[in-house]
């Protein structure tokens, strides 16, 4: 019966054809019974409910935070613990976007149950030793042990780098310091701590040599810094350390973080720091008049402002970046000793990774100075909104390269064998397969020609060779300054810096050699 009123007198339905008479019209007069509207009004309230539901699990999704509780859940999702004080205050809010874009399920709460920690403090001690000692392979953890060999000022200060300027331990080196000062009395030096950021010039004669500790010292301070627009600045190299023995380290190349003091270097007036200081609220290279067209019309990047000045001028950019680059290797080649002596407590390095920032300037002779190392740098753009993209990116890219935005649908802790060959086998790593073909190599592994043929690659290089094969080809904008880059006419077909090498970065070095003359892109 249909749903409106009948009465005795036959519908004057009108049919557009023959087929319509099986569809016919009410009239526009329609009633529509007491028990359809209760039953429309039903499903309308459920679909209201069903669109509030999904508004909270996308607005759950996209800010990062945890559906469930990860101990107990059972969601194949990765898991990023942010083990980190006051995230309230929003400092690490672009690293748990980007978590939260490639898939991740954030916890604050201390759990096994991570894919990922992200700690903003050293974690190596205290109530989280014994779980870093048991770490699962798919876990990951963005610090190294023993990291504060290169992060640590007083530490990397007296380590005599011809890139860094020279520095004294006050009491302990001060003969050493006298020394220095009778035979250069003109240089400044600045007092420097590793309990404080603060720094003031002082001369030879202001620094009291009897008050001291092993956290103190006192170094040449650069007083020909190159100006551009009369403003001094430094430049801050995001730095990844993805492996010890054997060692791998990567930069982000595709931007720097370039921060100019508040005042104009001349006339210069050591009373006034913020001449040769760079504090918190530094000046944005755009804010200087060579720099302000390219990067509002041109759409230049840092790195590229100051690339496209510096050649300007006539300068070698190349060079510059080269001899910053070639520090940044130096510094973790000579270092990687500790660092593994650190980390052998633990039952693999394998689950580390750490990004630092390398901070240089350039002397008036574009001379390369290493002023220090920043463990977890600042990654908030609170107090400079237009710094937001570069962190995400470089956050992002960091991601990529240590593995941890993986290509699959859930965390790695479910990945089946397959998958893992899937991403990268045996094959991929397989290089020199004439060599490896001959009756030589066929027949044993004791030539050292052989040793990166297949069959004698132990298990432990065949896995880290697959972690460097997986590096390099999810490095986004990260490019390798260790092992060296590489050219396929020149460096690569010599034997290069691998007769003091431990025999596991003689076999990576020799590795990343054979795919870069296979394949022009590996060199790099």
């Amino acid at each position: 019966m249909w749903p409106w009123k009948s009465s005795n007198r036959q519908p004057d339905f009108k049919y557009a054809s023959d087929n319509s008479k099986y569809y016919p019209h009410p009239h526009h007069g329609v009633q529509i019974s007491h028990r359809m509207v209760q039953l429309m009004l039903g499903c309308l309230c459920f679909g209201v409910l069903l669109i509030l539901v999904n508004i909270y699990q996308l607005h759950s999704i996209t800010t990062g935070q945890t559906v469930g509780d990860p101990e107990f859940g059972s969601s194949r999702r990765p898991v990023v613990w942010m083990n980190a004080r006051n995230l309230k205050s929003g400092y690490l809010k672009h690293v748990m976007a980007v978590f939260s874009r490639i898939g991740y399920t954030r916890t604050e709460a201390k759990s096994r149950l991570f894919d990922v920690m992200w700690a903003h403090d050293y974690p190596f001690g205290g109530e989280l030793k014994d779980m870093l000692l048991t770490l699962e392979p798919h876990q990951k953890i963005n610090h190294f042990p023993g990291s504060g060999y290169i992060t640590n000022k007083v530490s990397l200060a007296v380590n005599h780098f011809p890139f860094i300027p020279p520095a004294f331990v006050i009491p302990k080196d001060t003969d050493k310091f006298l020394e220095e000062v009778k035979n250069h009395p003109k240089k400044l030096w600045v007092e420097k701590s590793n309990n404080h950021r603060g720094i003031h010039i002082k001369s030879p004669n202001e620094i009291d040599l009897h008050k001291g500790s092993d956290e103190n010292f006192v170094q040449e301070y650069i007083a020909n810094p190159y100006l551009i627009d009369k403003r001094k600045f430094d430049i801050g190299v995001y730095t990844v350390l993805t492996s010890i023995d054997p060692l791998r380290v990567y930069v982000y190349d595709q931007e720097v973080l370039i921060r100019f003091c508040e005042t104009d270097y001349y006339p210069f007036d050591s009373n006034d720091e913020d001449k040769y200081v760079v504090g918190d609220s530094y000046t944005q290279p755009w804010e200087l008049p060579s720099l302000r067209e390219w990067w509002h019309k041109g759409k230049y990047s840092r790195k590229l402002l100051l690339n496209a000045h510096l050649k300007k001028q006539g300068q070698d950019v190349d060079k510059i970046w080269s001899d910053i680059y070639r520090a940044i290797a130096e510094v973790y080649l000579r270092k990687e000793t500790d660092l593994i002596s650190a980390g052998s407590h633990f039952k693999s390095t394998r689950n580390f990774f750490e990004m630092v920032r390398f901070d240089f300037i350039l002397d008036a002779d574009l001379k390369v100075w290493l002023m220090e190392v920043n463990m977890s740098p600042n990654l908030s753009s609170a107090a400079h909104n237009d710094n937001k993209l570069m962190y995400e990116q470089v956050v992002f890219n960091l991601l990529g390269l240590v593995g941890v935005a993986s290509k699959l649908d859930h965390s790695l802790k479910y990945s089946s064998p397959s998958e893992k060959d899937m991403l990268v086998s045996d094959h991929d790593i397989q290089v020199l397969y004439e060599r490896c073909a001959s009756s030589e190599c066929s027949k044993s592994c004791y030539n050292e020609h052989c040793r990166l043929c297949f069959p004698c690659l132990r298990e432990n290089e065949r896995d880290f060779i697959k972690a460097a094969y997986l590096e390099h080809t999810h490095r986004g904008g990260f490019r390798r300054v260790y092992p060296p880059v590489m050219t396929q006419i020149g460096e690569v077909k010599k034997d290069g810096p691998t007769l003091s090498l431990s025999s596991s970065n003689q076999l990576m070095f020799q590795w990343f050699k054979a795919m870069c003359l296979h394949d022009i892109s590996w060199c790099a």
